[in-house]
């Protein structure tokens, strides 16, 4: 479908962005008693059906499959959305992997993915199998397995499938013709890569920690990560603040949870030009990945206010909407 044949599409994104919450409306929600409160908010706005309106998982569920047919009914090529599932697959992998050579069954931490959930998975790391994973995942997963069985070392692992899904994301968003998804993964690889360097000097990591830890991009070197967080948090500050990301930096100091909050502002700032856009797919995915993250900060209050958390503690779990 050429970027014209979009007009339609985009159209339609455009009535359906007018319903999605705003700031304003996640601050309400932070500020209500509890989660009866906030469902019962959430339902007046058209959320969930009559049989999820009393269960938040059931109501967010319900959300996610609306968004889905949502982007079958306007005719959206799945494979756009493929490089979002990534994460899903590799998470699948790592759990796999540690179930099968550890002790203990972990049904309820893998995702329901065809083709890939937790008994297929498993069943092909117990043969090595590799072949019938994706090809974006073969290296990897065999990399992986053997650091675990030689070492036993669930982190290192971790960090080898980790590093392993931001180089595939990266790696078929350059074969993508949209500039949007290209820009959304690059921004998701330079957070994690952030995020890893943080966590690293914090804990005094060593620089060929990091340098198996990070992975490449355009956006920010991981050499000069890598080097910078290996010295201690004063020399990543500085690091970050040569390279463009001083706001960053200042989140870092201020506290986690506002680091945090700049890892996933970042993200959608990455996809609000899209709200002036309308002829491309682009502001499409972008209502899609405004939805993902709506039900996620949905999820996040609802789930605090189940278990009694207070507004202020909320506000700081909240981040940006799109609208």
């Amino acid at each position: 479908m050429g970027d014209n044949s979009y007009a339609f599409a985009v159209a339609r994104i455009r009535v359906r962005e007018k319903k999605l919450l705003s700031d304003s409306d996640i601050a309400r929600m932070a500020a209500m008693k509890d989660e009866a409160e906030v469902l019962s908010f959430l339902g007046e706005r058209g959320w969930g059906d009559a049989e999820s309106a009393k269960s938040a998982e059931d109501m967010l569920s319900a959300e996610e499959e609306k968004t889905w047919a949502l982007m079958k009914e306007l005719k959206i090529d799945p494979a756009i959305f493929e490089v979002l599932e990534y994460p899903k697959l590799f998470h699948n992998l790592k759990a796999a992997i540690k179930e099968v050579l550890t002790d203990g069954a972990h049904e309820k931490i893998f995702y329901e993915i065809e083709g890939f959930g937790r008994e297929e998975m498993m069943r092909i790391i117990r043969d090595k199998d590799y072949r019938a994973l994706p090809e974006f995942m073969r290296d990897t997963a065999a990399k992986a397995y053997d650091v675990m069985v030689n070492t036993r070392d669930g982190q290192r692992c971790d960090t080898i499938v980790d590093r392993g899904c931001l180089e595939a994301m990266l790696e078929k968003s350059r074969r993508m013709k949209n500039e949007m998804m290209k820009s959304y993964v690059t921004s998701q690889v330079v957070v994690s890569d952030i995020k890893i360097a943080v966590r690293s000097a914090k804990t005094g990591k060593s620089y060929a920690f990091l340098k198996e830890a990070l992975a490449e991009c355009d956006a920010i070197s991981a050499e000069g990560l890598a080097q910078a967080a290996s010295r201690g948090e004063d020399a990543l500050f500085t690091y970050l603040q040569e390279s463009g990301f001083s706001e960053a930096a200042d989140a870092i100091r201020q506290s986690p949870s506002a680091f945090d909050r700049w890892c996933d502002d970042r993200l959608i700032e990455t996809i609000r030009p899209q709200r002036m856009n309308s002829v491309s797919v682009s502001p499409v995915v972008a209502f899609y990945l405004a939805r993902e993250n709506e039900i996620r900060m949905a999820r996040i209050i609802l789930t605090a206010k189940a278990n009694g958390f207070g507004e202020e503690t909320i506000r700081e779990r909240v981040r940006k909407m799109y609208v």
